[in-house]
């Protein structure tokens, strides 16, 4: 059969930390081999990020949880564990679909204490990862945004963004929209390693051009930058120039950090491919999430010169919307923050 699983009395195989009463179906594909997808009906689509975080917004939407890009280093793996699924290769592969998110999400949107604050996508998993073409949520989830009045923003590493390229385009002349492509190395080899689902680098070039093209200011995210890796100066004013060239409007560059059970999954993979620098990694984390002071310098020192040369830098206030577009004005794209 295309599809497995679908006849909703039988056995769900729901998962131990999915409520039963939201779970609908697990439903696998030849289209995507290796992939479970665990529909499920959500009860509220916005999420509100605690008061004493550092991050520049307030409300996010994550319509899909796990992601099949697989990148050995995302700091969202640790997630889920509350599913009662580990961080490695169920974070990869078994993936929860929110399957009414873009219908609660205008429920949620009409309530007349919403304040039309700014909504961040891609902050947890990626909105356009491969699953995206299936579902398609996201039309709903920019439909619903604009039609209420509230900006947003949308963070990806997903070429197929460019689906939706004049859906954003229509969106942004109702309401502030910001846009940022992440892409953070070149070299194919290191690619395929570190991000083995995602759109190669190129495609994502491509990606930054059409939306330049379109009249979108794009922010790319170097992000992370993995030391001993993807640090050389050789590979980021490479990567820098490629990015100037296909149009990009500013870069923004910081280190990889490693939380949680995301810190042995990618020193596991180092250990396999790039055995010698294991004990460098564990010198530069030590006990803790994070690259030491002096690294985290030594990088600034390094990019800083190199956005500036490549003509990468805008002033902006973290966090701050940009200012209602004109009408027929072209759309303003970047990440909030």
């Amino acid at each position: 059969m295309r599809w497995q699983g679908q006849s909703l009395d039988a056995d769900d195989g729901a998962l131990p930390g999915l409520s039963r009463a939201d779970f609908v179906r697990t439903v696998r594909t030849p289209e995507f081999e290796g992939i479970t997808f665990h529909e499920v009906l959500c009860k509220s689509a916005l999420n509100e990020v605690p008061e004493n975080s550092t991050l520049p917004f307030r409300w996010t939407v994550n319509p899909i949880r796990g992601c099949s890009h697989a990148c050995r280093y995302c700091f969202a793996r640790p997630t889920h564990e509350y599913l009662e699924l580990d961080a490695g290769a169920d974070f990869d592969s078994q993936l929860v679909v929110k399957t009414n998110v873009a219908a609660v999400l205008r429920r949620e949107l009409r309530r007349k204490s919403w304040r039309r604050e700014p909504v961040a996508l891609g902050t947890n998993t990626d909105p356009y990862q491969r699953a995206e073409g299936r579902y398609r949520l996201m039309p709903g989830i920019i439909r619903a945004l604009a039609a209420s009045g509230t900006p947003f923003s949308v963070l990806t590493k997903g070429t197929l963004l460019r689906r939706d390229l004049p859906l954003l385009a229509s969106a942004a002349g109702e309401v502030p929209v910001r846009i940022a492509v992440s892409l953070s190395m070149l070299d194919p080899e290191l690619h395929r390693g570190l991000e083995p689902g995602t759109p190669a680098p190129k495609a994502r070039l491509e990606l930054i051009a059409a939306l330049a093209d379109a009249g979108f200011a794009v922010n790319v995210m170097v992000a992370p930058v993995i030391p001993y890796l993807t640090d050389g100066s050789e590979q980021l004013d490479a990567l820098f120039a490629a990015l100037a060239r296909a149009g990009a409007e500013s870069a923004t560059a910081f280190p990889m950090h490693l939380r949680g059970s995301t810190k042995g999954w990618f020193l596991g993979w180092v250990a396999e491919h790039h055995p010698a620098l294991l004990r460098r990694y564990r010198q530069l984390y030590g006990r803790g999430a994070t690259v030491s002071p002096e690294y985290a310098s030594w990088l600034r020192g390094r990019v800083d010169p190199l956005r500036e040369r490549h003509g990468l830098v805008r002033d902006s206030v973290a966090g701050a919307p940009p200012p209602r577009p004109e009408p027929g004005s072209a759309p303003q794209l970047a990440l909030f923050g």
